[in-house]
């Protein structure tokens, strides 16, 4: 059955059994010392007071109808992390991997963190997850960029779908004829894969999420069918929605209501049990609104 559970995530995997899932992937807060929110907006005819003009030059009013964010602040960072990240490495399958997504104000800190838990030779892969969206700085060079850390339980034994990955396009085609040009290459580890469009179809409204693409590839390449996928940072369902659509199983697990209610309206879909803090499971999983009474 795949869970979400609206829980403290330390509190959490504690249930889970040793060596139970194949891959996790967590996206924490990067303690960037802000509130991280997103703004629920949407728009009205109005030709007198609209403040933009849309199509054949109507005027429209924009309307702020809510916002879903989050505190990005700790103290001690790594000391929140580092029981939380132990749990990790206990439920991993002997197969298993870990994907650490944070970015470069922390990134330096949490691998030597990682290397303690994991041990050194466990450290695989940093993927750069490269994009280029949003404001520019004209004091330094802009930060577009994201830092995923891949750790294996066993560094001679994990999984890798090397033939299921997604392939892109040669950036020189001519160089290497045409049929190599047609099949494409596996990627490397510097992805450039643009965010979640704030006027697209996949986004939900929650603040960082993450696109389906970056998740899907790792889903695809660390897990198989059947597996157990588990994000314990799960803010907006991704890793569940790539998850369900792969053919995995998965368990997301987070103490924020407005996750909570976005992940159930996103995956309502899927055959999905809502487990509440005192461990009670929500009866109608058709009716996310009511989720917890929240």
């Amino acid at each position: 059955m795949n869970r979400i559970i609206f829980a403290d995530n330390l509190d959490a995997l504690g249930t889970l059994p040793d060596e139970s899932a194949s891959l996790i992937y967590i996206d924490p807060p990067f303690n960037t010392g802000k509130r991280q929110e997103r703004l629920q907006l949407k728009t009205v005819r109005d030709e007198e007071g609209g403040d933009r003009t849309g199509f054949q030059g109507k005027r429209y009013r924009t309307i702020k109808i809510g916002s879903t964010g989050y505190i990005d602040t700790f103290d001690d960072f790594l000391g929140f992390l580092e029981p939380r990240l132990a749990e990790a490495r206990r439920i991993l399958r002997p197969d298993g991997s870990l994907f650490f997504h944070i970015d470069y104000r922390e990134v330096h800190y949490c691998k030597v963190l990682l290397d303690s838990i994991f041990g050194r030779d466990s450290f695989i892969n940093e993927i750069i997850w490269a994009y280029d969206y949003g404001a520019r700085s004209k004091r330094r060079w802009p930060a577009k960029h994201d830092n995923i850390l891949w750790y294996a339980r066993d560094a001679e034994n994990y999984i890798f779908n090397y033939d299921d990955i997604d392939r892109i396009p040669y950036m020189a085609p001519g160089l290497v004829g045409p049929e190599k040009a047609a099949r494409g290459k596996t990627p490397t580890d510097v992805w450039w894969h643009t965010i979640v469009s704030p006027n697209g179809k996949e986004k939900t409204g929650y603040a960082t999420q993450k696109p389906l693409g970056i998740i899907e590839r790792i889903v695809t390449a660390h897990s198989r069918p059947g597996d157990l996928v588990v994000d314990f940072f799960a803010g907006s369902g991704t890793v569940g929605e790539a998850a369900g659509r792969l053919g995995r199983k998965f368990y997301l697990i987070d103490n924020n209501p407005d996750a909570i209610r976005v992940m159930a309206r996103r995956l309502v879909r899927f055959d999905v049990e809502l487990i509440n803090a005192d461990g009670i499971v929500q009866e109608d999983r058709n009716q996310p609104k009511s989720l917890f009474s929240l």
